[in-house]
């Protein structure tokens, strides 16, 4: 193994997790993704405990292929070139790989843990501590105690034997239908009024509204002046627009010539490719599409890496 910029095994996870706080997939080249999905805020009313809105995280051991998402951070933080970046990214797997064979587990730091297990396959237990959802920043579950309604029924019946009410029941229930039967007729009076209140101003606002009408008719044909028999026929333009934060990049060119050339071979070949703009490195990105949801960007990586094993997915709001 050559003689390689080195850092320890936890720089290493603190990039990654700085990674998971602002995108959906960190691929670990060589070694596998790391992927968050959202859950939604849960209330155990088992336990009487609220945990709130959370980003889980899991690891996929098939996507491998380097996207640059990483090297490219460590090379911006670390003020090193992408190339060293990557040779740091290597020698980091090889101790990782290198653990997991000796000890048979390895643990990245407030990330999870990692284990081979008895036939030998890679698992993956996620840190449950660590939220990777910025929104939900600062808040944690917590548990409230159960309220003990008997408790407070005994204190009500005390106080009914201190201060005794004189209804009896059936007292009770005529006053209250008695109160019933006149809020009901007061409702209804009110009811009355203001729809007639209502009517009257719709007419009135009916009134007014089609002399204004009138008013500008006549108008319009005083001023008239010609009339075309035979006007031209509308002219529609349909401007097909793409939309979404997922997108599937063809590649990125230094001169922006070459990106446009590359633009109009894809359409050539029947894909909804555009150029979407210069990077912070200077370079002029050409997507194949952009999709909505991960799901549909996924599968249509799949698809186009059968004839471009370098298309990589772009999660990012243009």
């Amino acid at each position: 193994m050559p003689n390689l910029l080195f850092l320890p095994p936890m720089n290493i996870s603190n990039y990654i997790q700085d990674l998971l706080y602002r995108y959906e997939c960190v691929v670990l080249p060589g070694f596998g993704a790391f992927l968050t999905q959202k859950h939604s805020a849960i209330i155990d009313e088992a336990k009487n405990k609220f945990f709130p809105p959370k980003k889980v995280v899991s690891f996929n051991r098939q996507l491998i292929k380097n996207d640059g998402l990483l090297a490219n951070y460590i090379a911006e933080v670390q003020d090193v070139s992408y190339n060293t970046a990557n040779n740091i990214i290597r020698e980091f797997v090889y101790e990782l790989e290198s653990s997991l064979q000796k000890e048979n587990h390895v643990e990245l730091t407030k990330i999870g843990k990692f284990y081979l297990d008895a036939e030998d396959k890679l698992q993956f237990e996620p840190q449950t501590e660590i939220n990777f959802l910025t929104q939900s920043f600062g808040l944690s579950s917590f548990h409230t105690e159960k309220i003990q309604r008997e408790l407070y029924r005994e204190q009500v019946e005390e106080l009914e034997e201190k201060a005794p009410i004189l209804f009896t029941p059936n007292r009770r229930r005529t006053a209250i239908w008695k109160y019933a039967a006149v809020g009901v007729i007061a409702i209804g009076l009110s009811a009355f009024a203001g729809l007639n209140i209502y009517s009257n101003q719709v007419s009135e606002h009916n009134i007014a509204e089609q002399q204004e009408a009138e008013s500008q008719l006549q108008q319009q044909i005083q001023q008239a002046t010609f009339v075309i028999d035979n006007p031209l026929p509308a002219v529609t333009f349909e401007i097909e627009k793409q939309s979404g934060d997922y997108h599937i990049v063809a590649g990125a060119f230094r001169v922006k010539e070459n990106a446009e050339k590359k633009v109009e071979e894809l359409r050539e070949e029947g894909y909804k490719a555009r150029y979407i703009g210069e990077n912070k490195y200077g370079l002029h990105q050409v997507v194949y599409s952009s999709h909505e949801t991960r799901r549909d960007a996924t599968n249509e990586l799949y698809r186009v890496k059968k004839t471009n094993d370098a298309a990589w997915l772009l999660v990012q709001e243009l």
